[in-house]
């Protein structure tokens, strides 16, 4: 079901771009297989050609309305909605970055597949062959950070530690990352093992710009769970539009 690209087409250059509340990520492919990938902040100006002068078939998702604007005057511009994802109950205003990368998940990996998408937003997406499931959204680690450094008076700005900190601390800022991080990791695991028990032979995926460092987290309080880092998912999910 090659919904976006003409089968002579598969070994072509093309890019995959999708639009986060934060950032732009990039993903370039040759035919099928992925060249590279990397973020970029949001832009400002009309995209005409890329960054570096090239043109090339972009096949992009946005969740921020006026980023993905940028691109419409671009003359090989394909836009992914998620009346493009094959999957079954998805809701009108579901982010089309979420359904993206559980649909990838379900394509790498073995389903049922539980996306846990640490971004601007800690997001929780479930899916089981092609059926979304449902799933729960929650401030990111960053965000709850900013938040309590912006929004009051006296707490200072933390950043994630490299390590997982003791739960008890004798300090402001160590007092924030460990009540920050260990609620997070406590709601992993929770919706973790709700869904395991849904779906015993589920997969636990982490992706996002915080996901890397939360499986580390997981690893070192011995969660007790078999958790994958993949910052890849929507781009396999697109990958899968054009070539599946």
């Amino acid at each position: 079901m090659a919904i976006l690209r003409d089968a002579d087409s598969e070994c072509d250059r093309w890019l995959g771009v999708v639009i986060g509340n934060s950032r732009w990520h990039w993903a370039l492919f040759q035919g099928e297989s992925l060249i590279k990938t990397w973020d970029t902040p949001h832009f400002k100006d009309r995209i005409l050609q890329l960054p570096w002068g090239e043109i090339l078939p972009v096949y992009l998702a946005s969740v921020v309305m006026s980023q993905s604007q940028l691109w419409q005057d671009y003359p090989l511009l394909r836009e992914i909605t998620l009346s493009d994802i094959p999957l079954t109950g998805l809701y009108p205003t579901l982010g089309c970055d979420r359904a993206l990368a559980v649909w990838g998940a379900t394509r790498r990996y073995n389903s049922p597949c539980l996306v846990i998408d640490a971004g601007t937003a800690l997001t929780f997406t479930g899916a089981s062959l092609t059926r979304f499931t449902g799933g729960a959204i929650l401030p990111g680690l960053s965000l709850q950070l900013r938040s309590l450094h912006q929004d009051t008076d006296a707490l200072p700005p933390v950043s994630l530690p490299v390590s997982l900190p003791s739960r008890w601390q004798d300090n402001t800022p160590d007092a924030i990352a460990s009540g920050v991080l260990y609620t997070a990791l406590a709601t992993i695991r929770d919706f973790s093992r709700d869904w395991l028990q849904l779906y015993p032979q589920g997969q636990l995926l982490l992706t996002g710009g915080d996901g890397e460092r939360l499986l580390q987290f997981l690893a070192e309080m011995e969660s007790g769970f078999n958790f994958r880092y993949d910052p890849n998912l929507v781009f396999w999910g697109l990958r899968s539009l054009c070539f599946s």
